[in-house]
This record gives C-alpha cells, structure tokens and sequence, in this order.
C-alpha cells in the first residue's frame, strides 16, 4: 500500500482549509452568544498529532480523517481529535454493562452550548467543502447519510435537537436559526415557545 507523502504544498492547504473552518465556527458561534467557544473552537487541529495526519492525508474536498479511513480502517487524527473537543457527540460516549445484556455502549446527553457549537461546526464544514454548491439543507443531508450509526452512539435527546436545528436551518437559514439558538435555546427567554416546537417535531 502506497503511502501518502506529505508535501509543502498539501500542509499549507491543509493549513488554508482548518482555519477557514475554524473562522466561520467563531462567526456562526458569535452569532449564537458562544464567544469563548467561537475562539477556542478546533485548537486541537493545530497540533502535531492532529495536523501532519491532517497535511499527509489532505485532498481539499473532503477531510482528511476520510483518506486515513480508507487506508487503515480508523484514522488517529479523528481519534486525538474527538477526545478534546466537546462539540462532537462522539466525546460523549462512554461505556457501562451491568446487566451484561447489550453492548454497552452509553450515550451521554450533551450539554445545550455544545449542541450549538457542534450545529455551527456542521454548517461550517459543509460551506468549506460544498463552496459554491453550499446550501442550507446540507447539513441535514450529512446527517441523514450518516444516521443510521448515529442512532445507536448519539443520546436522543442531543439528536432531538440536532435534527431540529438542522431541519430550521434548511427551511429558514443560517441568520435566523442561529438568533433562535441565541435568544431562546440558550437563553431561554422563551422555554415553553422552545419545548413545544421541538415537541411538535417529533411528533
């Protein structure tokens, strides 16, 4: 199996395309209220572990975690990545079989502001490796390829809200999905308004 090499050229594009995503995440999350969020947001990438897998395995149109997939069956930047950033559902996975009767894989419920951040983070993605195709439904779109595993590690709680927010995010946009995170997701100015529409949803 041939190796990818990493080159100049591939580790600045790299470099381009992790800070493109992390300034669109800090926009969406300032439009959201989540400033310390918005700046610290994917720092993880910067590091030795997570950026020269990223620069080896760097095609521009998709991440690299993908390539690194393919080739061995995981990818050891996803896994340095996942366990230090709150914002994946995947951090909040843990794994518990008392009763010796399932396959104790525990999905935890994610806290509400990294719901947000990890909505922004979703949207971010899509825009940098959609470009010009981008539309808002393309987050959905994501979600629903990869639902069918997501439905047994994602809390359904987290994923309530995640499709939520997606499906207003295809239906409304960015702009006003976001303010609805900021003024009543989050803040709950309108906490009966929130739980009755996400109610509706799911019914």
């Amino acid at each position: 199996m041939a190796e990818d090499k990493i080159t100049f050229k591939k580790a600045v594009g790299h470099f381009v395309t992790i800070t493109r995503h992390r300034h669109l995440v800090r926009k969406h999350c300032f439009q959201m209220g989540l400033y310390f969020q918005g700046m610290t947001h994917d720092l993880s990438k910067y590091s030795p572990s997570e950026f020269w897998v990223g620069a080896r395995y760097y095609q521009g149109n998709r991440s690299p975690n993908a390539r690194e997939r393919e080739l061995y069956g995981f990818s050891t930047a996803w896994l340095h990545h996942k366990g230090r950033n709150k914002h994946h559902f995947e951090y909040w996975i843990d794994f518990f079989n008392k009763k010796q009767d399932g396959n104790g894989v525990v999905p935890c419920q994610m806290p509400d502001k990294y719901v947000a951040e990890m909505i922004a983070d979703r949207v971010a993605a899509c825009m940098i490796y959609k470009g010009d195709e981008y539309d808002s439904w393309d987050s959905l779109k994501y979600h629903e390829f990869e639902k069918k595993v997501v439905d047994t590690l994602m809390h359904p709680d987290t994923k309530n809200k995640l499709e939520f927010f997606l499906n207003m995010l295809g239906e409304q946009g960015e702009a006003a999905t976001f303010k609805y995170i900021k003024e009543i997701f989050l803040k709950g100015k309108d906490r009966l308004r929130w739980e009755k529409e996400l109610e509706e949803s799911l019914s």
